[in-house]
């Protein structure tokens, strides 16, 4: 008898990639020693490199943090990092020269919760099957929403967007789960706790189809910049039924031609040092 294989597992939907998240830092000095030497991502070393935006890549994602008033996302950053210990190792070498700020981590055994120094929750999990078998990425990120909201978002992201989604309950509480690409998605959770006011961060996704959402988001007057031929913006997220506001979270949209779709991002090896090196082993080996 011929194998049965579930085809719908393998659907991506229309966004391909998240690629990036925006968060503004005041300090460069700082966000260096956290997600550099802490965390052990790597800094862009051909864009951005002066002090007014640092991009720092994690596998095929990245984020980008202009120097400016800190911004957090009212939820939690997942990102899968090759060795759980050996990140905690690198925290507790950093963890003197953050005193002061809100830096803080806990390993919790099967992934490490970590708060960088302006207060982003960051939940490092080791690679696995289930957050796509990279071994460095950007599997996730969540966002917290008021009551009533996740299946109005699910609805938006499913019918304007084209993403797939769906809703999950879990213990009463309902989840909008959206892939944005390969073993990537953004949550949308439901809380009974206030959700902070939007201080304008944002993500980027990319559209193979880019120009039905954007039809639909200028019919409904919610395309807040026309950035050029490749790249359109929007902030409102929305009900399609009935065009009730849900929640907001600005979109930088780029379409699959744009000049820095699939662009190479070097990833370093952070167990590399001065006293242990390696001949050879400085980019990082794995899968991202």
């Amino acid at each position: 008898m011929a194998q049965r294989f579930d085809r719908s597992q393998e659907d991506s939907g229309n966004s391909v990639q998240l690629e990036h998240l925006n968060l503004r830092q005041p300090d460069q000095r700082i966000a260096t020693l956290f997600y550099i030497m802490g965390m052990g991502f790597t800094r862009d070393p051909y864009l951005n490199v002066g002090v007014d935006n640092m991009w720092i890549n994690i596998g095929r994602s990245q984020i980008h943090m202009p120097t400016g008033e800190a911004q957090r996302i009212p939820g939690t950053i997942g990102v899968v990092v090759p060795d759980l210990p050996a990140l905690c190792s690198r925290l507790q070498v950093v963890a003197p020269r953050l005193d002061g700020t809100q830096f803080r981590f806990t390993d919790r055994s099967d992934f490490v919760e970590v708060t960088c120094p302006w207060g982003n929750r960051i939940r490092a999990h080791a690679p696995s099957p289930e957050l796509g078998g990279v071994d460095i990425g950007l599997p996730y990120v969540e966002f917290m929403v008021a009551k009533g909201k996740a299946a109005g978002i699910a609805r938006f992201y499913s019918q304007v967007i084209g993403a797939t989604s769906r809703v999950e309950s879990t213990r009463g509480t309902d989840v909008a789960v959206i892939h944005v690409g390969r073993a990537q998605q953004l949550l949308f959770r439901e809380t009974d706790d206030k959700v902070p006011e939007y201080d304008g961060h944002h993500l980027q996704l990319y559209l193979v189809d880019f120009s039905t959402p954007h039809k639909w988001l200028q019919e409904h007057a919610l395309i807040t910049e026309e950035s050029d031929q490749y790249q359109y913006r929007f902030t409102s997220i929305v009900d399609p039924l009935d065009g009730r506001p849900l929640t907001l979270l600005e979109h930088e949209i780029r379409s699959i031609t744009h000049p820095l779709y699939g662009r190479a991002l070097v990833n370093r090896n952070a167990a590399q040092t001065n006293r242990t090196y390696s001949r050879s082993r400085d980019a990082f080996v794995g899968t991202f």
